[in-house]
């Protein structure tokens, strides 16, 4: 293997921690701000892009590529330095599920929505994947461009909600939210499909485009993405409760103590 071979334990139910098991002078990379404890012995190091580069210049391109996909410029190292085995723990930023995929199983390459990044072992390599089709990339939802996670070793990504895992087979099509999608396998063919009909675009109420993944291959889908997570608190917060009418929302907002 090309990348370093931890170990790892997944903790809690919807606000999950991973907690990263290091050999003597095993690594593990993760996203700023991902960090939440880790024992003695662990040294922590602060790198452009994912740490695969030499260079300042091959450094800089590659810190550039995550700033595209809504990432720091740069990313942590934690590597056990002690003699003895080292844990180093990272949560996921919302409620959810961090997901545990094993890069060497998964064709050595996952595709994945911007943010989605939680953490891996020292030598997988964090960058871009442009969609090559224009109304992919204009209309899909999560971009132009996402993240590709590639190497051997074990990649950790996190979701919000619970995380339905599907399995396609050749030529099978899966429709999906966009906003929905985690992740999914580099043999899947990922593009968008317009819903179509007037009072479907108009008032449906689920944007005017859905993703389509055609098989084979894996895909990961979430149950509550954190743009419509954020949605929903903004409405509610800004007192219009489109579920009641105007008399029981104002009796509800009065109930609440609004």
């Amino acid at each position: 293997m090309n990348n370093h071979e931890i170990d790892f334990k997944l903790f809690g139910e919807e606000m999950q921690c991973v907690e990263i098991e290091l050999d003597p002078q095993e690594a593990v990379i993760a996203e700023p701000g991902s960090f939440m404890m880790m024992t003695d012995g662990i040294q922590m190091q602060t790198l452009f892009g994912d740490g695969n580069n030499t260079g300042f210049m091959s450094k800089l391109f590659t810190a550039g590529k995550r700033l595209l996909t809504g990432e720091n410029l740069f990313m942590t190292v934690y590597t056990n330095h002690s003699q003895q085995k080292r844990q180093v723990t990272f949560a996921a930023p919302y409620a959810g599920k961090i997901i545990p995929m094993d890069l060497a199983r998964l064709g050595n390459k996952i595709i994945c929505q911007k943010n989605s990044f939680l953490c891996a072992a020292n030598g997988v390599s964090i960058g871009i994947e442009f969609q090559k089709k224009l109304g992919t990339g204009l209309f899909g939802g999560e971009g132009f461009i996402m993240q590709k996670l590639e190497g051997d070793g074990f990649a950790f990504v996190h979701s919000g909600g619970h995380v339905i895992e599907k399995h396609l087979q050749r030529g099978e099509i899966l429709k999906v939210d966009t906003g929905c999608i985690v992740a999914f396998t580099s043999d899947v063919n990922y593009d968008i499909q317009f819903i179509g009909g007037v009072k479907n675009t108009l008032f449906g109420g689920e944007g005017v485009f859905y993703a389509t993944l055609t098989g084979p291959g894996k895909v990961w889908i979430q149950t509550l993405p954190i743009s419509r997570l954020a949605g929903r608190i903004l409405s509610y917060g800004s007192g219009n409760r489109k579920e009641e009418g105007s008399i029981l929302g104002g009796l509800g907002n009065l109930l609440d103590g609004d």
